[in-house]
């Protein structure tokens, strides 16, 4: 139950975060940096008359069924709840707080700070194995038959956008929101690798038993115990591997700290984590 809160208000933090960093600083400035947002202002521009966010609920719709098809139920109900979340927030902002011209007129800091927050907003609803809608879906298809990362996925996606941007907007927003889509792919992939970030730690101590002991009585973590001899030594050693969060290494590290100052230690960050108490290999 705890995890599954969780897990919805990270999903509705990283809505609320795309919502914001496309309305206040792409949408006024044209930025049309791809997914079902992005080619929504292209048909906003031709067609004025309907507002941002209902065209990004009927492009929706049109991709929904290949979620189901191809992804699966449960990738196809947290996407149809966040891309409805994020069309309807942009539809009600559209009504409540009209925003007729960009903030401070600088395209660039307006691309910038867009992308920093919308990207960030989308590597977080990713990362609850979700997404916005549009070609996010596509860019999840990428991922999982042919193992493109996500950020990567949506760059591909997107781009075509880009220069349909160019036929309504000119060259110069369409090579800003291509450079939009080139920056949202690098954002995307850094905040899915820092949720994802463990620590593989290799201890060597004169003091594996209260080591040993922390590490399953404190931080509720098993380990592997290697045996080996040192080198120039000569002396026979306790080698500890665990892999642990960024929370757990500092503690383990405050602890290891007071407890022995001789203590040698190599700590290696990884990515991608799977087995028992992580993620299951899907």
């Amino acid at each position: 139950m705890k995890r599954k809160i969780k897990e919805y208000f990270l999903l509705n933090l990283g809505i609320i975060m795309v919502s914001a960093g496309l309305y206040f600083f792409l949408m006024p400035s044209n930025l049309a940096v791809g997914g079902a947002n992005g080619l929504a202002i292209v048909i906003n521009n031709f067609l004025p008359v309907l507002p941002v966010g209902i065209i990004m609920i009927g492009i929706n719709l049109i991709l929904f069924v290949i979620a189901f098809i191809l992804i699966g139920k449960a990738f196809g109900v947290k996407t149809i709840y966040s891309s409805f979340a994020v069309s309807l927030i942009i539809f009600m902002l559209e009504k409540l707080v009209p925003v007729t011209e960009p903030l401070v007129g600088d395209i660039a800091l307006e691309l910038i700070f867009g992308i920093i927050i919308a990207g960030s907003g989308m590597g977080i609803v990713f990362n609850q194995n979700a997404s916005t809608g549009g070609t996010d879906i596509t860019a999840k298809i990428l991922h999982k038959f042919f193992h493109i990362d996500l950020g990567k996925g949506v760059f591909i996606s997107d781009i075509l956008i880009t220069f349909l941007a160019g036929f309504a907007f000119g060259a110069k927003l369409a090579m800003y929101a291509a450079l939009g889509v080139l920056i949202n792919a690098f954002v995307i992939d850094y905040i899915i690798e820092g949720f994802n970030l463990k620590k593989e730690v290799t201890i060597i101590s004169e003091k594996y038993e209260e080591i040993k002991e922390f590490i399953i009585k404190e931080l509720d973590r098993g380990f592997t115990a290697y045996y080996g001899e040192g080198g120039f030594s000569e002396q026979k050693r306790n080698i500890i591997v665990v892999v642990i969060n960024k929370r757990e290494f500092l503690k383990l590290r405050a602890f290891i700290n007071k407890l022995d100052a001789n203590v040698f230690l190599t700590i290696n960050n990884t990515h991608e984590v799977y087995g028992e108490g992580f993620n299951k290999l899907q």
